[in-house]
């Protein structure tokens, strides 16, 4: 940004601050790896470092200092030569340009097993299987570093070098981590999806990244059925030909092995065989550079094809590292959960507490079946201590009157992290009345992009309702205006204006750099751009408003979408909602559709209930001209709600990859809608 643009506005008017919920206490504060951290800090610099938002100033000022730091707080294992960092000289896009541990090296699967021989007995991984308590399974540290080793000496044999890309169509399961740690453990890039996706959305991700092998279950259990996989997998590979390997685990069968006998170009290898075939043995980590490839993740897909994002090695590492233990405050020996899919980057978030020594609890079917207490007797019952879930869940569970505090024991949980969507007030109130009262409740955000958080939690500052804690340690986290100018409580656009290591490679396949350059770094001169509105807040927290792409804009005033949503579903009749933006007489109006709950009709009353709500809560210009009623919302397999997909809908406009959806045929019910037309005279 040049000079000239480098000014602040500020809210004029004095503006009340929100609610604390949770408040650390000391001797909490005192026990946290961030609270050591600093004093080691303190230590080297001579200098008090006394409160969290002193540490962030001093992380971005100086934030080559601050990452070699983190590396050694966190014992990362590799060769760490120097420089810390290299820019291209006369660089126009340092942020950008910038490489991080340009010369130095190191392996992902070894830093996630360096721990494996201190802790052979204890449990590695945890896994519970909706409905099915038999399925249970432990796998212990050295369980977990032995079958590594067999299936990394089986991909060895099949031809997997540094730089293959290995794809895995896969439930959440221990196998699924098996397996990523065997690929990284030899250099090969990891890239997954979930078994709800289907084939056409496979393809569409797979086809674009052209893996060597693909590995997947013969099915999986969802809300009470069996869904076979086996036969989607099948017509998969008949679109991917680069695939010489298929790897199938038997979960739901123990013999679907046979269902696949058609010569293809590839060969079928079952897990079982494969243990039984290779002996375990010490694992060769072959050490990579710190910007080699580790992940390929993919966007929604909502709006176009999906993109394929491709994460480093050591920035994914050392970011995940620094997110866990100084932001989460994960330790060895805690147990780590997070509600997710292997088609959701915070799985990959999730398997890196192998890196802290942390235990993983994995959970795959629905968390309401067969009710919603499901989770949380999970949750007693293996002690967990950080619980991350989408906030649609929360919101869920509220709805549904679950009160978990009043029904389990959950004396070992510190932390209830929250992410996918916005987190309503209204969801804060909840947790710390029905959940817990004394943890720390973490909203937070970041995303796919950076397979990692711009604003996150910490164990030091207090919980405020409504806000994210604050911006995330080594990254100058801003909020800019359309014209590049900083924001202080005013909403805006949510930027990085500094380098930092998780920053993606690039697109796979973007030979010149250009699609990328054009999402994230086209907006704002030398800037990260990250598309999410948002506000700064005068705690040091941050609100997030909604996507910047799905803002409503009646009469050129900005509105995000999640302040709509705050005053409309908590309402008790409100199930869900959605909200968009719809072209009329030369302006754009608020179009509102619900999904009631049952038992509720919309009445003329009702309506007006709300458009009162959102009025006072609000201002008018939020009320909406038109409220419609539907009987679902579409959202993404990972729970995001689509505002643009059922914009498109109702500007007749084609929506691509509706495959990435959970639920696409909701969106017939936007089409054509009477209510919407323009009457012509």
């Amino acid at each position: 940004m040049t000079e000239n643009n480098e000014k602040s506005i500020f809210r004029t008017q004095a503006v009340p601050l929100p609610q604390i919920m949770w408040m650390p206490e000391k001797d909490r504060i005192h026990d946290s790896l961030l609270y050591r951290f600093m004093v080691e800090l303190s230590e080297k610099k001579d200098t008090l470092f006394h409160d969290y938002n002193q540490l962030h100033q001093w992380s971005i000022k100086h934030s080559e200092e601050f990452w070699e730091l983190v590396w050694d707080f966190c014992r990362v294992q590799g060769k760490k030569r120097p420089p810390i960092t290299f820019c291209p000289p006369h660089s126009k896009l340092p942020a950008k340009e910038t490489q991080w541990f340009p010369h130095s090296a190191l392996n992902f699967a070894e830093n996630l097993l360096k721990n494996w021989n201190r802790h052979a007995a204890a449990d590695a991984i945890v896994f519970h299987c909706e409905g099915v308590p038999e399925r249970k399974q432990h796998l212990s540290w050295q369980q977990l570093y032995r079958q590594t080793s067999q299936v990394a000496t089986f991909l060895a044999e099949n031809g997997v070098n540094q730089g293959d890309v290995v794809a895995a169509y896969i439930p959440n399961i221990p196998q699924a981590i098996v397996a990523m740690l065997a690929t990284t453990s030899l250099g090969a890039i990891w890239t997954s999806t979930s078994p709800d996706f289907g084939i056409d959305s496979v393809v569409e991700r797979f086809g674009q990244t052209s893996p060597k092998v693909l590995i997947c279950a013969d099915g999986y259990f969802y809300n009470g059925n069996h869904h076979h996989s086996l036969s989607k997998v099948k017509a998969i590979l008949a679109r991917l030909p680069t695939v010489e390997q298929l790897l199938i685990i038997p979960f739901t069968d123990t013999d679907t092995i046979q269902t696949i006998t058609d010569k293809h170009q590839y060969t079928v290898t079952s897990w079982p065989a494969l243990l039984e075939k290779y002996p375990a043995q010490t694992i060769s980590f072959n050490p990579v550079p710190f910007n080699h490839p580790l992940y390929i993740l993919y966007s929604s897909g909502t709006t176009g094809k999906p993109k394929c994002i491709v994460h480093s090695t050591g920035g994914t590492l050392l970011n995940h590292l620094k997110e866990h233990q100084l932001h989460c405050n994960i330790k060895s020996g805690d147990r780590l959960f997070y509600f997710t899919t292997c088609g959701w980057m915070m799985w990959n978030w999730m398997v890196s507490g192998l890196a802290s020594g942390a235990t993983l609890v994995l959970y795959d079917g629905s968390p309401f079946y067969p009710n919603g207490k499901v989770l949380w007797d999970m949750a007693e019952e293996e002690e967990i201590n950080l619980f991350g879930t989408a906030s649609k869940y929360l919101e869920a569970l509220e709805k549904q009157g679950y009160q978990p505090s009043s029904t389990h024991n959950l004396t070992s949980l510190n932390t209830v992290c929250s992410t996918g969507s916005v987190l309503a007030p209204e969801q804060f109130d909840y947790v710390y009345q029905s959940i817990k009262p004394n943890l720390q409740l973490a909203s937070i955000s970041g995303g796919t992009d950076i397979c990692g958080c711009f604003a996150i939690g910490n164990p030091l500052n207090p919980v405020y309702r409504g806000e994210c804690q604050g911006r995330a340690l080594g990254m100058d986290v801003q909020v800019f205006d359309d014209n590049g100018h900083h924001l202080y409580q005013h909403q805006g656009e949510l930027v990085c204006c500094n380098s930092f290591p998780n920053q993606p490679i690039g697109f796979w396949n973007d030979t010149d750099g250009s699609h990328y350059h054009n999402a994230y770094w086209n907006r704002f001169d030398g800037v990260w751009h990250h598309g999410d509105f948002v506000e700064l807040s005068e705690t040091g927290g941050m609100i997030f408003y909604g996507r910047s792409d799905a803002v409503l804009n009646p009469g050129g005033i900005r509105i995000g979408t999640a302040e709509i949503y705050r005053q409309v579903n908590p309402l008790k009749e409100i199930a869900d909602s959605v909200v968009i933006s719809q072209k009329w007489e030369d302006d754009l109006r608020i179009v509102l559709f619900i999904q009631l709950t049952e038992g509720y009709e919309l009445t003329d009353k009702l309506k007006a209930t709300i458009c009162q709500q959102i009025r006072e809560h609000c201002s008018p210009r939020h009320v909406p001209a038109v409220i419609l009623e539907v009987t679902d919302i579409p959202r993404t397999k990972s729970g995001k709600l689509v505002e643009l997909a059922v914009r498109n809908v109702v500007h007749q406009q084609p929506v691509r990859n509706v495959g990435a959806l959970a639920n696409p045929q909701a969106l017939e019910q936007y089409k054509n809608r009477p209510e919407l037309q323009v009457v012509t005279k």
